[in-house]
């Protein structure tokens, strides 16, 4: 996704309360809430959200079925009208002053100073190495039946296994939504006997061997197996690994830890509380980036919460430096 920024209100190296690394629903939803706070904030926006192949956002309130761009495009025009200032670039990395504060190094050469960091990166979907997968991720392959259930209705689907309990999990889940679906084992072993009583029960079919293409022209044709057999779908099921863009936060001694899901391992995240705070003082965290399950109308309300947390901060901060200040002034007189 690419868009105009407008030119910032002040140089890019001005002293800033809040620098968020992350321009989607989490960042902006942050960046909102802090200048409307009268904080100095710069969003630096590389402009690839994660929802970037999807066609629209769905269970947020107000706003269902808007296209990804247009919700972020909105929120970066909000978060101007209350001073704050959108960044088009990539940080590279964050260091930490002397005096506290912190740089982000922008990928441009850019350095911005500030008080506090928010990081709203977000994370990457990495999806199994299949040919064709790739072609169709956010249209006809797909992750969540809350973000794709309702369009995906009626379709042919097939859902493809990776670790075989999840799948048969997402199977069952999504049987709510299509009535034709087939669970492709892939390797991934065989349901046990409970798990083949449940998936006949709701007539879900189980196809056997390794899935060896996705395939397909205008769209999404079907699946083709190792052994050559095509089987026709308009939609396929995946499990994708989520990596957090965490990489940019090593140089505050910040990082991404493995995420399970039982025991499976699904990905990483940077771990954070429900307000943001990470293990590093002064840097927040919230989005994707700390929790890759949540939907965009979560994410943003993560950010809310986060930029609260750090405007309860710096007044905590700024009190402490007034306090200070005329206390040194009677001191003086």
């Amino acid at each position: 996704m690419t868009y105009q920024t407008k030119e910032p209100h002040e140089p890019a190296q001005a002293q800033y309360d809040v620098v968020i690394v992350g321009g989607a629903a989490a960042g902006l939803s942050a960046g909102l809430a802090l200048s409307r706070a009268r904080r100095k904030v710069a969003v630096v926006d590389s402009g690839e959200p994660r929802n970037a192949a999807a066609g629209h956002v769905h269970n947020y309130l107000g706003r269902e079925g808007a296209a990804p761009g247009e919700l972020y495009a909105v929120g970066r025009d909000e978060v101007r009208s209350y001073g704050g200032i959108i960044l088009e670039g990539q940080a590279q990395n964050v260091e930490r002053a002397g005096d506290g504060t912190f740089r982000v190094f922008l990928q441009d050469g850019t350095v911005l100073a500030c008080r506090r960091v928010l990081a709203a990166s977000g994370a990457l979907d990495e999806l199994p190495e299949i040919p064709g997968l790739a072609r169709y991720w956010g249209t006809d392959v797909l992750h969540c039946p809350y973000c794709h259930g309702w369009e995906a209705a009626g379709k042919t689907l097939g859902v493809l296994a990776t670790d075989l309990d999840t799948a048969v999990h997402q199977a069952l889940m999504w049987r709510q939504w299509c009535e034709d679906v087939v669970l492709f084992l892939n390797a991934a072993g065989e349901p046990d006997s409970e798990q083949s009583i449940q998936l006949a029960a709701r007539g879900i079919r189980v196809v056997e061997g390794a899935v060896a293409a996705v395939e397909g022209d205008a769209g999404l044709a079907g699946v083709r197996l190792g052994s050559g057999d095509f089987v026709s779908r308009q939609a396929l099921v995946v499990l994708t690994r989520l990596r957090a863009r965490a990489d940019y936060l090593a140089g505050v001694g910040l990082a991404a830890e493995e995420q399970h899901f039982g025991d499976l391992a699904v990905g990483t995240a940077v771990p954070a509380d429900s307000s943001g705070v990470t293990s590093v003082p002064g840097v927040f965290a919230a989005g994707n980036l700390t929790s890759p399950m949540t939907q965009v109308i979560g994410a943003a309300s993560a950010g809310l919460a986060a930029a609260t947390a750090i405007n309860a901060e710096l007044i905590a901060e700024d009190t402490a430096a007034a306090v200070a200040a005329q206390r040194g002034g009677v001191l003086q007189g």
